[in-house]
């Protein structure tokens, strides 16, 4: 064989093992009826692409007989059942609409209110057609008005259930900064001086709200603060007395803390107090503890910096003695990174970091990702929220007021899934 030949095979082997394998493309084979073609991208896996398209990893290979191993190709093409593949046209808002012309209603979690309210006013500035309107109403409410389509959005750092996904129809979750719950208390000596710097541990934290602990002095409390003069009172211990996004993230790392109280009460948004009194929303509960002398309850906390209310430090799940701040938060988003679930959630609670604040949480917005039809609203909407994950402004708002803005992982796979949202068949976002 002459060298020219040679030279020629070896390029076309060469061409056949550089170039990705592909069934076909969208546009050499039409699917049939009830199907859509799904081409494989970086980083899918069928697991990724099953969950992309809302089917499951049996019915993609039963719809495609030819997949007798689970690797997969860049450029592959693949039959997916009843999968309507998302636009590649975006909607875009008309020019020159009057300022505040877009009302954008929201209600929800009382968690992240105060840089709620920061966001809307600073983004008048960027966007002076935005009237975003939210009120903290709680997470169970917002969940509620969010499955019912009463609101544009939902807030919650309460979690949706599977049964308020399937009423909701197309909900989705998209994390928007992450908070600390902190125990706070007001407390005196017995000789009437405030007591301000106190330290818990996880097993004293759970037994104070078991009312295992009862009193200030008890033995374990004075241990772990031999320079505090702890008085002979009792504890009152306050709670919130609505559903509630922090109130699920205080009790599931209760649960984690304590098996005690993971058996007698559990985790939820709403739980059966074994005692104390409750108040509504995170301000209802920081009221109820600057009001009631020798108490204890748990806000978000901005609220326990707002309302100047003393918060206690924690021994977290390393034996490490941490303070909640923007740094122990990041800690903790760390320790859970790459654990997202399919729904864009995680919980946060007990984090194993030596610096990690062992009750923290995401508190999240929810929309409808396929039936908004105001597309000039829903394209003002997702703005909002895309300027609030990106802009080094919100950013900042954000750490003065105690939260962590999302790691960069994490905001890169929300603003994916912001990207996703359609409005009347269209992209919403550019």
């Amino acid at each position: 064989m002459k060298r020219s030949a040679h030279v020629f095979v070896y390029l076309v082997l060469m061409l056949a093992i550089a170039t990705p394998y592909r069934i076909a493309s969208a546009d050499e084979a039409a699917p049939p009826a009830g199907y859509t073609n799904y081409t494989v991208v970086a980083g899918d896996s069928l697991a990724k692409i099953a969950d992309k398209t809302g089917t499951s990893m049996e019915q993609l290979k039963a719809a495609n007989p030819s997949l007798t191993t689970d690797v997969l190709r860049i450029g592959q093409v693949l039959l997916a059942p009843g999968f309507v593949a998302p636009s590649t046209t975006a909607y875009t808002r008309p020019a020159g609409l009057p300022a505040g012309s877009i009302p954008i209603s929201g209600t929800g979690a009382t968690f992240p209110a105060p840089i709620y309210a920061a966001w809307t006013f600073a983004y008048l500035s960027v966007d002076p057609v935005a009237a975003v309107n939210y009120q903290p109403t709680g997470s169970g409410a917002g969940k509620k008005a969010i499955v019912d389509s009463t609101v544009d959005f939902g807030g919650s750092d309460s979690l949706l259930k599977d049964s308020e996904y399937k009423t909701g129809g197309d909900l989705q979750m998209y994390p928007m900064l992450a908070g600390a719950v902190v125990p706070v208390f007001n407390l005196t000596d017995d000789k009437g001086k405030v007591i301000s710097n106190l330290t818990l541990d996880r097993k004293t934290l759970s037994a104070i709200f078991l009312g295992t602990i009862t009193k200030w002095n008890d033995a374990a409390l004075v241990k772990l603060n031999p320079k505090v003069t702890l008085p002979n009172k009792p504890i009152t211990t306050a709670h919130r007395s609505d559903g509630s996004g922090t109130t699920e993230i205080f009790t599931k790392a209760l649960s984690s803390f304590s098996d005690e109280w993971k058996t007698k009460v559990g985790g939820n948004s709403t739980v059966q107090w074994p005692n104390g009194v409750g108040g509504p929303g995170n301000a209802g509960v920081a009221a109820a503890v600057k009001n009631t002398p020798s108490s204890m309850g748990y806000v978000e906390l901005s609220f326990a910096l707002e309302n100047k209310i003393p918060y206690a430090l924690m021994v977290n799940k390393s034996g490490v003695t941490v303070k909640a701040s923007a740094k122990t938060l990041q800690s903790a988003m760390s320790d859970f990174a790459g654990k997202f679930d399919s729904k864009l959630t995680v919980t946060l609670v007990d984090a194993p970091g030596r610096l990690s604040w062992p009750i923290a949480g995401y508190t999240y917005v929810i929309v409808h990702t396929k039936t908004m039809t105001d597309c000039n609203k829903a394209a003002t909407m997702l703005g909002y929220f895309k300027w609030s994950l990106t802009s080094k402004e919100a950013g900042s708002m954000a750490s003065n007021l105690g939260y962590a803005v999302l790691p960069g992982e994490v905001r890169s796979q929300t603003l994916a899934k912001l990207a996703e949202v359609t409005c009347n068949g269209l992209r919403v976002l550019p």
